[in-house]
């Protein structure tokens, strides 16, 4: 066990930032830790060791990432010893710049580096280097078996695949992630069994696009993989994410359809509403083949929820092109959006497009965007009122410790007061009274069933 000068366990403080993917990382990181003696803290002024995982897919999370590293500068001037690493998307990005903007830092690991986080922090604590990068690339599979330590005791990130080949213009995954790499489906099936195993009753399957899961080894695709999971004893349920509309599949579709575990959940990231915006994204679909893949969900899995993904104010969106985004959205009707702005990604295509649209139109429209979604969402929420939906219960709100939240299959979040009997995990029936905006409010009817695997 490794001790501080005080003679006490060293403690490591771990900040994530950006995606699933990252959180999914960062439990895996802090698995490796525990194995030379780091035990976790939520204070940084408590911490042997600090590091962020960091994401780049937007400027808004870098410019976090720069404010945690400043306050930290002052960190390591009083506490000597301490030890300062940055991890993930944005390690690899920016590699050795980052030390020399911010010299405080230790250590920077690119996004396949997790073999390297031991030897990086013994060669720190033996003052063997001063500094340690390593972002070179390879294409080699990550690792299996390493320890992972889960965030909290209900659902289990899995990841399935790491990188991406799709190069959307306006996207800097495929170049700090490496191309579409699949794990092999027993590890992943190993995995699951052991969450399932530790008590965790939901699994999410984890990849930039699952649709194209097993393309390169072959043994299995992802509808396949996924009644691989659904057989597996113990689970309540398994949702997944992302999925790219131009490999989903109608097998997939059918695949949910006839599951018992399979949440009937489509989030299908559309991006935007044009052809022309499409074209220039490179996403690789048109709106007619997106709007066969929203026509085949709903008539094969009537009663699924399907949200998206969409950018505003991508190089040359016209205020044409913006009536047709709205336009579209209304025709789909989706249960929710998950609204962005265009960022601008150095090493991107689309960062060097012409017409780039200014700030305060790309806001204006967002928020145009966002009122029209919004009273969608009210709409699709308003026919809930009346109707008992199984929800999962997470545990208490934020906000009242007496008001428990759970989600739905469909992934509504759902809130009601506590009858005293319910447990993280559990299956309940709650009666929606109260629909809003982005939730359902109701009533406790009773435990609606145990795992029965």
């Amino acid at each position: 066990m490794i001790k501080n000068k005080a003679g006490q366990t060293k403690k490591m403080y771990m900040g994530v930032y950006g995606c699933q993917m990252n959180l999914s990382d960062a439990e895996r990181m802090e698995g490796l830790l525990r194995t030379i003696g780091y035990e976790k803290t939520t204070a940084m002024e408590e911490a042997d060791l600090i590091l962020l995982n960091t994401c780049c897919v937007r400027e808004s999370a870098e410019d976090k990432v720069y404010g945690k590293i400043g306050e930290i500068k002052h960190l390591k001037k009083k506490k000597a010893g301490l030890i300062f690493g940055i991890a993930g998307c944005m390690a690899q990005k920016e590699g050795e710049r980052l030390i020399k903007r911010a010299p405080h830092i230790d250590f920077v690991l690119g996004t396949n580096k997790f073999n390297q986080l031991i030897p990086a922090i013994m060669e720190l604590e033996a003052k063997r280097a001063r500094h340690v990068v390593d972002i070179d690339w390879t294409e080699a599979q990550m690792p299996e078996g390493l320890p992972v330590v889960r965030e909290g005791r209900l659902s289990a990130w899995i990841p399935i695949m790491f990188g991406c080949d799709n190069f959307c213009t306006y996207c800097i995954v495929p170049y700090v992630r490496g191309r579409e790499r699949s794990r092999r489906p027993e590890d992943i099936i190993n995995e699951i069994r052991q969450a399932t195993a530790e008590g965790f009753r939901e699994i999410t399957l984890l990849g930039q696009n699952v649709n194209s899961y097993g393309k390169d080894h072959q043994q299995a695709d992802f509808p396949d993989l996924l009644k691989m999971a659904e057989g597996i004893e113990g689970i309540a349920r398994i949702r997944y994410m992302t999925s790219h509309p131009k490999d989903l599949s109608h097998k997939l579709i059918e695949t949910v359809r006839d599951s018992r575990h399979i949440c009937e959940h489509f989030h299908v990231p559309v991006q935007y509403g044009s052809d022309k915006i499409l074209k220039a994204m490179n996403r690789g679909y048109s709106l007619a083949r997106y709007r066969e893949l929203v026509r085949d969900i709903r008539e094969t899995v009537p009663g699924a929820s399907l949200t998206t993904d969409l950018i505003v104010g991508f190089p040359g969106e016209t205020e044409e092109d913006f009536s047709e985004l709205l336009d579209f959205v209304r025709e789909i009707r989706y249960d929710a959006a998950y609204t962005f702005l265009y960022s601008t990604r150095s090493g991107t295509p689309a960062a060097n497009m012409a017409n780039q649209v200014p700030s305060a139109v790309k806001k204006e429209r967002l928020r145009r965007l966002m009122a029209v979604q919004d009273e969608i969402s009210r709409e699709i929420n308003e026919k809930y009122r009346g109707h008992t939906v199984e929800v999962m219960v997470e545990g208490p709100s934020a906000n009242n410790k007496g008001v428990w939240t759970g989600r739905t299959r469909t992934n509504k979040i759902v809130l009601w007061a506590r009858q005293g009997s319910e447990r993280p995990g559990d299956l309940e029936e709650i009666k929606i009274t109260q629909p809003q905006t982005w939730l359902l409010k109701g009533t406790f009817v009773r435990v609606r069933k145990e795992i029965d695997g």
